[in-house]
Order: C-alpha cells, then sequence, then structure tokens
C-alpha cells in the first residue's frame, strides 16, 4: 500500500542526496520515478536536481499554479514513484493533488524538504505534509556546537543572523547556515550586545 512520505531536515541535513539515492534505489529494481520540484528552486540550473555532495539528475519542474495531479494523469502509465525535492515549496493545494495521485494510482510519493523558514515558521507546503503525510521522518545534522540543528538561520553578508525578510530567498551556504535552536537565540543575543 503506498503512502505519503514527508523527510525534512534543516539546509546541508543531504535531503536531496537522499532523494537522489532514493531515486537510484527504485531504478535498480527496475521501478519508474518521476522526479519533480518546484520551479522556484533555479539555483542549479532548470531541470536538475543536484546535491552539495555532487549528485544530480534530470527532474521536472513545475510553477506553482500549476496542478501536479492532472500533469501526472497524462503520465500515469509512465511512473511506479513519485520523488519530490525542495517541497517546502510545493502549495498546500499541490500537496493535497500528490495525496490524491498516492490514494488514486496506489502511487508512493517521497516528499524531501525544510521544514521551517529562517524565522522558524513553517512553509506552507511543509505544514500540509506535516498534517497528512503518512510517514513523518527527520534527516538530522549537526549544529557546530555538537547538538541536534534545527534551525535554518539565515546571514547577512557580514556573517550575522538575520531574523526578518521575505520567507524565500534562494541560497546555499553562502546565505545559510544550520544551527540548533539554542545557538541561533544566543548568537542573537550576542549581536544585540555588540550594538
Amino acid at each position: 500500500m503506498a503512502k505519503l512520505y514527508f523527510k525534512y531536515g534543516v539546509m546541508g541535513s543531504s535531503k536531496t542526496a537522499q532523494a537522489l539515492i532514493t531515486k537510484f534505489n527504485y531504478e535498480e529494481r527496475g521501478l519508474t520515478v518521476w522526479l519533480i520540484k518546484p520551479q522556484i528552486d533555479s539555483r542549479d540550473g532548470v531541470g536538475v536536481v543536484k546535491s552539495r555532495v555532487g549528485l544530480s539528475a534530470p527532474a521536472y519542474v513545475f510553477p506553482p499554479d500549476e496542478d501536479i495531479y492532472h500533469g501526472f494523469q497524462i503520465l500515469a502509465q509512465q511512473f511506479d514513484v513519485i520523488i519530490v525535492d525542495e517541497a517546502q515549496f510545493l502549495t498546500e493545494d499541490q500537496v493535497d493533488q500528490l495525496s490524491m495521485i498516492m490514494i488514486d494510482y496506489n502511487i508512493p510519493v517521497l516528499c524531501f524538504g525544510l521544514r521551517a523558514d529562517f524565522r522558524t515558521k513553517m512553509f506552507p507546503g511543509s505544514k500540509r505534509l506535516m498534517e497528512i503525510a503518512d510517514s513523518i521522518t527527520e534527516i538530522k545534522t549537526i549544529c557546530s556546537c555538537g547538538r541536534k540543528a534545527t534551525v535554518n538561520v539565515r546571514l547577512d553578508e557580514h556573517g550575522k543572523i538575520i531574523t526578518e525578510g521575505e520567507q524565500i530567498l534562494i541560497g546555499g551556504n553562502d546565505c545559510y547556515t544550520a544551527m540548533c535552536y539554542q545557538c541561533f537565540i544566543e548568537k542573537q543575543k550576542e549581536q544585540r550586545n555588540q550594538k
């Protein structure tokens, strides 16, 4: 029986690498994978999913207004599993559409993404996945202090923590780092004291 999976972690926790390894594992068993990602994530180019460890694969890229269910109906005979990278950028409707594909076609849907933004607020797609996914798994990594990292910290050009601004800023290690919540709070206090 198929399930809707949400595998989440902070930036740098190897979510994309795990998505690509999962794709490889399915394909090695003769199954066809529909690897997809939201259009907003264009940092590695159009039509590609690429991890920081160097793994990459071509992917179908969809805009925020696309009905994924309808798109899958056109391609339904071609795929045995769906893997979504950067699932935090899904709309709530798209999460529901993926769930309906899983139900109507008995196709497993594996979503990989961030849970929360740099303000520690959930992304709409992640929130909906947390509400309805059959399986929720945290992909863990550590803070520089050794504790589990839980916060995607946005940094300015001087390495200072930013806590206000637009929810989405596409970037990598140049803009973000992962921290535990305690370090996140303590470093903000340090910044305020330096003013």
